[in-house]
């Protein structure tokens, strides 16, 4: 079953279909909110918030919604209410090593990785996260962001590049 047929039940009364898309999603998405170095608790709460904003909001999802760029909206969302709120909550990268262990990267230099992307505009960030961590199509990208395509392209070439400076003055 597809997402969005799972998620075309889920609008249409059959809340068990839910449970379907929360398999598929919890580990991503609790992954995505550890990457903007939310803590794990608060990750844990985020990724549960998004699936109780699934079923609140779930008349709002149409035919024709690609169901994964509808779920990241709403992450993305509920990750920036969480900022205005709870900005002291960020722990240091280290203790959000398990997304480098379930990704099978290097421990030092996912650490490294990660404490360069830190030092990026929030904008490079968000769309350096979502290409190359969440898999995520630059359409589906700027779907998510609300901006174009290419403004996405911009973003991930000149994030790249940010990123390669801050990672060299790490070693």
């Amino acid at each position: 079953m597809t997402d969005e047929a799972a998620m075309q039940l889920v609008a249409s009364g059959d809340l068990d279909k839910a449970a379907i898309l929360y398999e598929r999603y919890k580990r991503p998405l609790y992954n995505f909110y550890l990457r903007f170095g939310v803590e794990r608790d608060s990750s844990q709460d985020l990724t549960q918030q998004v699936f109780y904003r699934i079923i609140h909001y779930r008349n709002s999802f149409r035919d024709g919604y690609e169901f994964r760029t509808w779920i990241y909206r709403i992450a993305r969302n509920i990750y920036h209410d969480f900022l205005k709120e709870h900005s002291h909550n960020h722990k240091d990268l280290h203790e959000n090593i398990e997304v480098a262990e379930e990704e099978n990267y290097d421990d030092e230099q996912y650490l490294l990785i990660q404490k360069a992307l830190k030092k990026l505009p929030q904008e490079y960030q968000e769309v350096l996260t979502m290409s190359r961590y969440d898999e995520l199509k630059y359409e589906e990208i700027a779907d998510i962001l609300n901006i174009s395509v290419s403004l996405v392209k911009v973003r991930v070439h000149r994030g790249l590049k940010q990123l390669k400076e801050e990672y060299l003055k790490l070693n």
